[in-house]
């Protein structure tokens, strides 16, 4: 898939106006990126044509460069020389960094949940509860968006903005990894047992139950779709070093 393929039907983004047009522009052209690496459309590895993506979206280049730039700065893209760009490669190493970080900052989260959730917070994650699906390849971007929201309630019943920004910037990072995961085996079943999780830890949290939500979100860690992704990609590098694959 040519760059303008994958970035044509961004093409809207530029009838968004205000009255700093230029920086409109460019968060316009950072968000539609962003967007568009995270859920794999542009591939990773994949060379970015700049002006391909300005035409596309309908824009000079100084703002898509200025978005370029800061997704360099998240190392989602990679710089070259005479102004090239790519999207970063995935690897079994940034996997398993995300996956520790979420090991350290996920049960916490859950626990300061437990200890802090309000009426409001509960009524968001009994409603974003009764969204969710099995994260499994039949319900595929549908179940992973009720994932997210459904994560996303707990993350803000922690009241604890810091954290928040933390997770959810972790979990865009991992999206890409996360969506590998989907489609590798053992299969369903896993999957159908991370739906049932999630209302375990439902009730946990308003239950005010800290120590069994933060030791239930770290199992939950444990076997996600992140941690099945650093497996694949490992035994992927293995291969490649014993001579089984080119």
């Amino acid at each position: 898939m040519s760059s303008a393929a994958a970035t044509g039907s961004a093409a809207s983004g530029g009838t968004v106006t205000s009255p700093n047009v230029f920086s409109s522009k460019s968060d316009v052209a950072y968000a539609e990126l962003r967007a568009r690496i995270l859920t794999g459309t542009l591939a990773p590895g994949s060379r970015l044509d700049q002006y391909e993506v300005a035409q596309a979206m309908d824009m000079s280049i100084t703002p898509i460069r200025e978005a370029i730039r800061r997704l360099s700065s998240e190392g989602l893209i990679h710089l070259g020389s005479h102004r090239s760009a790519s999207i970063a490669g995935i690897s079994a190493t940034e996997a398993r960094e995300l996956f520790e970080v979420r090991l350290l900052l996920d049960p916490g989260a859950a626990a300061l949940a437990a200890e802090r959730r309000t009426p409001d917070d509960i009524a968001e994650m009994r409603a974003t509860a009764g969204r969710l699906l099995p994260v499994t390849r039949a319900w595929g971007e549908e179940a992973l968006a009720a994932h997210r929201a459904f994560h996303r309630a707990i993350y803000l019943a922690s009241h604890n903005d810091a954290l928040v920004r933390q997770l959810e910037d972790l979990w865009d990072k991992s999206d890409r990894y996360r969506r590998l995961g989907l489609e590798l085996p053992p299969g369903d079943e896993p999957r159908t047992r991370d739906h049932r999780e999630h209302h375990e830890l439902l009730g946990l949290i308003a239950a005010g139950d800290a120590d069994g939500a933060g030791s239930l979100m770290r199992a939950h860690v444990e076997r996600s779709l992140t941690a099945a992704a650093i497996t694949a990609l490992e035994n992927r590098g293995s291969s490649r070093q014993d001579g089984r694959h080119p």
